[in-house]
């Protein structure tokens, strides 16, 4: 039996107390290059977190504490730690921005309760900004956007709120007005338009903060944005309405009160300001976060779905049986470790869990060791408490997206959706690696990355590895040799496919199967007709199972019709054409001939399996690749030359924009075309290029 117990809620180790309403689990996500590690560590720093401010670009940021990170400079794994702030404690997660790592975003949106998205002030809102924007909208998680590099020439405030309204669909409202003046006349600071004040970051590395009234002449640039705050606020809040209509100044803890109850409720952006670099805007974002972003309770009840059916709410709380989600898996110090948020219960070490695998089978476990968080660093724990991100070790079969609970009350909370790879390398054991070693590294990766795949080459027998993009797979061989000590020889990137059809058509056909002459196997026969209709793109496999009477007026049991569909789902996994996975295809079972017992299910599902691959290669097979959304920033003067270079690799241009010279081409290109892509960026525009992908969906190119 487990231990769980039902002690006071939010205890601290040690014993001291932490309400749930004082605790913020916020994330930190934005586009590649906005900033949002350099935030981070200003936030770590101001809350006394961290004792110094680690920069990005000298590959000292503490929360990019794996080599890799630190040595390309980019996030590349969700890291988790804690800031005190005004007597609460934020754990804060900062997420990668390459869209490669965009699974380590999505599970980590799955188990917080509010984020704050950073935009650079020059760019906007910027391709993966808009992925990010779509992960938090499926959690439907409160936000906070913070406008960074605003001390940057051609960065423009207001511009990035029309960008947030045009192409997020929501009205966002500022609450900070950077004041930056690249011209030397005047300091760099921060307007607050709740308190009309003007706030100034002095010191060595701006934690002397000195707030004044707003001066006039400031304040009459600020005034319409003040007022469509406080407009915001009235209508969350209808008492308000009367005082802001009439001109008055309505008591600042009433606003703030409403802006909170609007952030929470989806219907209020708010909007901060300033410089994380330069040390600007940062302090007054930590205050945001604690006055209007959600405590755990703030946030609605998680649904989990119950094994034998139905579902059941899981509030947050000490009371009921153990609830926890398992959202990614990493190895530390060579050894397999869980991050969980536990979200009903308490979990104490030694404590035995199950869990209801992918697969559907029951798992039981123990948990060995809990530990705390600090980026790359880790403390144990005597409890996790409701409302923790905490790290378990001890868990040996626990994936992402597995719910952890009393062995006795089973449930599943929602999982964690992971993409299908896009990219892969031929890969085989290098000098001095053998290939049971190789196989235990690469089992040992694929458990942490659910984007990250394994597979055999049906035509060549390579082993391939499969994942999100060049910079992905890099990052993996890169691990391979620097944590396990294997030597890796790849070739080159291929494009992972599928296929498809571009025609109606219909196949009749009898599956025969003589005995074995030693009697063993007797004949086995069926038959099937099968009909398949080109979907649209993106739309999936349709299946139907058209005669479940027959015309004698049979009827097929459900394990015959278990079996056809098996066969079916077993065609459409390789296509006639390169053996790829079919997409997009109604497939229709349209007739059954059954002779006796000949008719197993094995022989059903060969039929059905051998009529649809000869019923594919007659509907026009066609091959599908992934097309990529992309954004390519150059400046002006490399304009024409860069957008000659996307036509010949066949790419559809749907925007074009120049900006303070520089500009910004929008277009789809297939991802083959895009191989070394960067390299090629980097020579045409003397290395001051820079583009940014994600993918849209498997197409036809290059077909006119």
């Amino acid at each position: 039996m487990s231990r769980h117990s039902h002690a006071k809620p939010g205890s601290k180790p040690g014993g001291s107390p932490t309400k749930l309403s004082a605790v913020r689990n916020i994330g930190v996500a934005a586009h590649v290059d906005a900033g949002k590690t350099t935030l981070t560590e200003r936030m770590l720093f101001y809350t006394g977190a961290s004792h110094k401010i680690g920069e990005v670009h000298d590959g000292a940021a503490h929360m990019d504490w794996m080599a890799e990170e630190q040595q390309h400079g980019i996030t590349i794994t969700a890291a988790v730690t804690k800031a005190p702030w005004r007597e609460h404690t934020l754990q804060v997660v900062d997420t990668p921005g390459h869209v490669d790592f965009t699974i380590e975003v999505e599970r980590s949106m799955r188990v917080l309760d509010g984020v704050i998205i950073v935009l650079d002030g020059v760019r906007g809102v910027e391709p993966q900004t808009e992925t990010v924007w779509r992960q938090r909208c499926r959690f439907g998680l409160p936000v906070l956007f913070f406008v960074n590099k605003m001390d940057r020439p051609g960065a423009d405030f207001e511009r990035c709120l029309k960008a947030i309204a045009a192409k997020l669909d929501v009205t966002p409202v500022a609450l900070t007005v950077p004041v930056f003046d690249n011209r030397g006349n005047e300091e760099h600071a921060v307007v607050h338009l709740l308190h009309r004040t003007l706030v100034r970051f002095g010191g060595e590395q701006g934690e002397a903060l000195t707030t004044e009234p707003c001066p006039e002449h400031l304040w009459a640039r600020c005034a319409g944005l003040h007022e469509t705050l406080l407009l915001a606020a009235a209508d969350v809040d209808e008492t308000l309405a009367d005082q802001v209509l009439a001109g008055e100044e309505p008591d600042t803890a009433q606003v703030t009160a409403a802006l909170r109850k609007g952030t929470l409720e989806g219907r209020i952006f708010p909007c901060l300001g300033g410089s994380a670099l330069r040390n600007i805007g940062v302090q007054p974002l930590l205050d945001a976060a604690v006055d209007l972003l959600p405590a755990p309770l703030d946030r609605p009840p998680a649904l989990a779905r119950l094994p034998e059916g139905g579902t059941e709410e899981v509030v947050l709380g000490p009371d009921g049986p153990l609830a926890a989600l398992v959202f990614k898996v990493q190895l530390w110090d060579g050894r397999r470790h869980c991050f969980v948020r536990v979200y009903r219960n308490r979990l104490l070490p030694g404590d035995r869990v199950s869990f209801v695998g992918a697969d559907g089978q029951t798992v039981s476990e123990h948990v060995a060791r809990i530990f705390d968080t600090d980026a790359g660093r880790k403390q144990r724990l005597d409890v996790a408490e409701p409302g923790q991100i905490v790290l378990l070790a001890g868990l040996r079969h626990a994936g992402t997206g597995d719910t952890l609970c009393d062995p006795d009350h089973l449930l599943l909370l929602e999982r964690i959706d992971a993409r299908q790879p896009v990219l892969s390398l031929a890969i085989e054991p290098g000098a001095g690696t053998d290939e049971e070693k190789l196989l235990e590294a690469l089992d040992k990766v694929t458990q942490e990355d659910p984007t990250l795949a394994v597979a055999e080459d049906p035509d060549t027998g390579q082993r391939l590895l499969r994942g999100m993009g060049e910079l992905h797979l890099q990052i993996v061989l890169e691990r391979l040799a620097r944590e396990f000590g294997v030597a890796v020889r790849s070739g080159k990137p291929a494009v992972a496919v599928r296929e498809s059809i571009t025609a109606d058509a219909e196949v009749a056909f009898t599956y025969t199967r003589p005995p074995s002459p030693d009697g063993k196997q007797p004949e086995l026969a069926a038959g099937a007709r099968v009909q398949v209709q080109p979907a649209a793109r993106g739309a999936g496999n349709r299946l139907e199972l058209a005669p479940s009477v027959l015309p004698d007026g049979t009827e097929l049991s459900p394990d015959q019709l278990d079996a056809l569909r098996r066969g079916l789902t077993q065609g459409l996994a390789a296509g006639p054409g390169q053996a790829a996975p079919v997409e997009d295809v109604k497939v229709t079972l349209a007739a059954v001939e059954l002779f006796g017992t000949q008719s197993t299910p094995d022989a059903l599902a060969a039929a059905a399996a051998r009529a649809l691959a000869k019923v594919l290669s007659a509907a026009g097979p066609c091959l599908l690749q992934p097309v990529m959304r992309v954004e390519v920033v150059v400046p002006d003067e490399n304009l024409g030359t860069v957008l000659g270079d996307l036509q010949q690799r066949q790419s559809v241009i749907q925007a074009t924009d120049s900006s303070d010279g520089t500009a910004t081409i929008t277009c789809e290109v297939a991802l083959a075309e895009l191989l070394g892509y960067a390299t090629e960026l980097r020579s045409l525009t003397h290395g001051r290029g820079q583009f940014s992908m994600q993918f849209v969906r498997f197409d036809e190119v290059g077909s006119g």
